[in-house]
């Protein structure tokens, strides 16, 4: 996979043509999580580990009915939250994350869900890519959602090989202009729910067909690859 005789500066350019089709074909792309506050969408992201959006965006309104502040997840009983999550999954381990997380957003930030990626990883259950989802999109501070779909998108564009997400993030970040790492992020995750899937991707109607080297990985047919276009939301 990748362009082994692409120059740099061929890199550049061709992963920002390929944002700017996808800005024109993804015009709404955003965060398909449901929420009102950086707590919310924390606790959001926390959730969607091996869950759907959809699923999480079922249960958040009953669970941040009940706990409307921090101090309410971090005193709350273990039984009755695992019991409103249940069907998101891991509910053991993520009922724990979301306890432990507002116990030192309490103790630590009095309260406050930080602002910083340094902070905020530091919080239980919180790694890079939740901490950039919630710094992004309820902070407006620029970062990359490095998830299943984004890793695997730029790999399929030959933008990189590496495997490792903090790599990937790095990589990518050099491409494209930190003003648009957000929102870049929404655009590439919509483009894998919808058109480039994991398995069989839709190359026959794929906008980038023509810059992508893994052009082909599915049917190139446009009848044949339509039938494979999905709409949100998604996982």
């Amino acid at each position: 996979m990748g362009m082994p005789t692409e120059s740099r500066l061929a890199l550049v350019r061709r992963a920002r043509r390929m944002n700017r089709i996808l800005a024109e074909t993804y015009p709404d792309a955003h965060c398909e999580l449901d929420f009102g506050t950086p707590l919310e969408l924390l606790v959001a992201t926390i959730l969607s580990a091996q869950c759907t959006d959809k699923r999480v965006n079922m249960v958040t309104p009953v669970l941040f009915a009940k706990y409307p502040t921090v101090d309410d997840y971090a005193g709350a009983d273990r039984a009755e939250m695992e019991e409103i999550i249940r069907s998101t999954g891991f509910f053991r381990a993520k009922t724990n994350s979301i306890i432990g997380m507002a116990q030192a957003v309490c103790e630590h930030h009095g309260g406050v869900v930080p602002n910083k990626l340094k902070d905020l990883v530091k919080l239980p259950g919180v790694g890079r890519k939740t901490a950039n989802v919630v710094l992004g999109n309820a902070f407006d501070v620029p970062g990359l959602t490095v998830d299943t779909h984004f890793q695997r998108l730029v790999r399929r564009f030959g933008w990189t090989e590496e495997t490792d997400p903090v790599k990937i993030e790095h990589v990518v970040g050099e491409l494209i202009p930190k003003r648009e790492w957000t929102v870049f992020s929404h655009r590439v995750i919509w483009h894998g729910r919808r058109i480039c899937h994991s398995r069989t991707p839709a190359c026959g109607v794929c906008p980038l067909a023509a810059l992508c080297p893994s052009y082909g990985t599915g049917p190139t047919d446009t009848a044949k690859a339509q039938k494979l276009v999905r709409s949100g939301p998604f996982s």
